[in-house]
């Protein structure tokens, strides 16, 4: 509605600018044209000028009425005051007082003040139009499943948890819930910034705004309304854009002294032409005018909100919720990142890394037979073995007459003899030995070994290990080619941690630390003079988050509500926090270019505005000095809006 305001009061405006400049003398003479167009022109001009005053003065004079009754004189001061002494001057002369008007000066001040409004706003509501796409991800109806099994189309508000609906292929999934039949690949890029599509199936989750793709699936209700993932973002980055920041308070206080610098030059240079220099009225106002019109800090209101709308929002949209700016803003000098290790570095999974046969057998031969006996089991080596064969895509025999071997393992019998997957004592107990070469290939720090026997007779050895991102490689090089020290804290012995450290090429680990210890070594880091960012998964890591300079919560999934985190990555991703201090420098960047924008040309524009060159023929109108500071406001927002996610 503002904009459509501004837009409207700027075509009027506009339109009777015209006749403004066609009867003002000063441009008729310009022009070689008789002065005055006819008899009675100067109460025509008088009453177009009135007219443009009051309709297109009136969002600047009722700023300069709120900005005095708080007591906080700011940019609508100055132009309330410089259009107002304009027309009140040039009123005065057409009743009687001897003296030149202000028209058509007035006028197009006015028009160039409005234009830039409207600009500004457009730009305002550029960017925050990234909230509204996330809000009409929603859907407004979802298929409700009724006892009988036919499907209801009912408003999505009526739905309540515990509800089962049907998502339709291609659909958008209504709200927060658990698959309870089906499987398909969802998008969640709008979401997440994941731009792969995630396969999911029965027992996982569904975000509300999410696409489905070829499949059907069953959804139950979890989450509605204000509970759900999105409306949770959406609070989360209204609450952000609207905090204020450091660069924000800086802005602040420099609007204040350009306020207040703008109005002492303004009446200085007014005595200084009329008295000091012997000037007529209108020239010594005319200087007056130009100088707070020109000073006006108005591209300072909006050099630091914008970025920071525009900021936020890009955030969001790659999956990344700032809940403190200021701890945001700080991430640019973050010296040191520590990661929790499980869940974050790694996946929290085992997985094979090496295998090794005496017989000279085939890995995946090895795997298939291991992966038979293992499929009964819910020992996490077991499912790291089944999830490898299947990921494979090995055809896993069927096991008969499975038993679990005490401490040691499992066996069962597989294409028509007893397999067994057994550990390291299982073969001491029973005098069984490990050729060295198969020892040599599958020992390593970090690493758990089981073995293959049938009938007795070793088939080989399988080694796994808590797999590393393939993600966690390149941030800890990104980070280290940023100059940031990248390091681990976990609850795991020194053999895994060492391990899991000399794979990434860590600076630093710290092992077998307990969840309130953590909170303790965050500080040993800070105490080496280091601002440190501490990432983990929100949960057990709730203290060290806390403890950091600046707490990333990350793979926060569907649950971003953690209060000890100043940052949330939704994506499980370590690179997501090299893409956190990525934003946050580009922000900061973007933030000294504006403030510089916004109020650099005054050291060249003040001394010009109150007549410094007059002596050279050099003197700046109001409307001249108009477009000089709208200019600034249009550059300032434009330049907020070519923020960008670093590559």
């Amino acid at each position: 509605m503002m904009v459509a305001d501004f837009r409207r009061r700027f075509i009027v405006s506009m339109v009777l600018t015209l006749p403004v400049l066609y009867l003002a003398p000063m441009i008729r003479e310009w022009l070689g044209l008789a002065a005055p167009a006819f008899d009675g022109a100067m109460y025509v001009l008088l009453g177009l000028s009135t007219v443009i005053y009051l309709y297109g003065g009136q969002p600047f004079l009722s700023g300069l009425i709120r900005e005095i009754s708080d007591r906080s004189p700011g940019m609508m001061t100055l132009i309330g005051i410089a259009i107002t002494a304009a027309y009140a001057y040039s009123a005065a002369v057409v009743l009687g007082i001897e003296g030149s008007t202000f028209f058509w000066e007035l006028a197009t001040l006015i028009d160039v003040m409005l234009l830039g409004h409207w600009i500004e706003m457009r730009s305002v509501m550029g960017a925050s139009r990234a909230l509204e796409e996330l809000a009409k991800l929603m859907p407004d109806e979802a298929h409700l499943l009724t006892d009988s099994g036919e499907t209801q189309d009912v408003p999505v508000a009526e739905l309540a948890p515990g509800d089962r609906i049907l998502i339709k292929p291609g659909e958008k999934v209504p709200v927060d819930g658990r698959i309870v039949d089906g499987q398909s690949a969802l998008d969640e890029s709008m979401l997440t910034g994941e731009t792969t599509p995630v396969e999911k199936g029965e027992g996982d989750e569904v975000i509300g705004g999410s696409i489905n793709g070829d499949g059907s699936l069953t959804a139950e209700v979890e989450k509605t309304g204000d509970e759900g993932y999105l409306s949770q973002v959406i609070s989360m980055v209204e609450e952000a854009q609207q905090s204020k920041s450091r660069g924000q308070d800086l802005a602040n206080r420099a609007a204040a002294w350009l306020t207040l610098i703008a109005l002492t030059v303004g009446i200085v240079t007014f005595l200084a032409w009329l008295i000091g220099a012997g000037s007529e009225t209108e020239f010594a106002l005319e200087r007056a005018i130009t100088v707070m019109v020109i000073t006006c800090p108005h591209a300072l209101g909006l050099a630091i909100p914008l970025v920071v709308a525009v900021s936020t929002a890009i955030g969001a949209r790659h999956g990344l919720l700032v809940r403190d700016r200021n701890a945001f803003e700080r991430a640019r000098d973050v010296q040191a990142v520590v990661f929790d290790k499980t869940g974050t570095l790694t996946e929290g999974r085992f997985g094979v890394v090496a295998t090794a046969s005496p017989a000279g057998r085939s890995e995946d031969d090895l795997l298939r037979l291991a992966a038979a006996v293992e499929a009964h089991s819910e020992h996490p080596i077991a499912r790291g073995i089944l999830r490898d064969a299947q990921e494979r895509g090995l055809d896993v025999p069927p096991v008969s007459d499975f038993a679990a071997i005490k401490g040691k393992g499992a066996r069962g019998t597989v294409e028509g003899r007893e397999v067994s997957v057994v550990s390291p004592g299982y073969l001491e107990q029973n005098g069984i030995e490990v050729p060295n070469e198969v020892t040599e290939a599958t020992q390593g720090e970090g690493r758990t070994v089981v073995y293959v026997l049938r009938e007795g007779e070793l088939l080989g050895a399988i080694a796994l290990a808590d797999v590393i991102r393939e993600e966690s490689r390149k941030a800890i090089a990104d980070l280290k080619a940023a100059g940031v020290q990248a390091m681990m804290l976990t609850g795991d012995n020194g053999d895994v941690a060492r391990w899991v450290a000399g794979e990434l090429g860590l600076d630093d680990y710290f092992a077998e630390v307990l969840p309130d210890e953590k909170a303790a070594k965050i500080r040993e880091v800070q105490q080496r003079g280091l601002l440190v960012a501490m990432v983990g998964d929100g949960v057990n890591d709730a203290p060290a988050l806390a403890q950091a300079d600046i707490g990333v919560a990350i793979g926060a999934g569907t649950d971003v509500a953690i209060e000890t985190a100043d940052v949330i990555l939704v994506k499980s991703n370590p690179q997501a926090v090299v893409d956190m201090l990525g934003l946050s420098r580009a922000t900061w960047r973007k933030m000294v270019q504006n403030l510089w924008w916004a109020t650099g040309y005054n050291v060249i524009a003040i001394p010009l505005a109150a007549g410094a060159l007059a002596g050279w023929g050099i003197i700046l109108p109001p409307a001249i000095g108009a477009i000089i500071m709208s200019a600034s406001t249009v550059i300032v927002a434009i330049n907020a809006r070519l923020l960008r996610m670093p590559e």
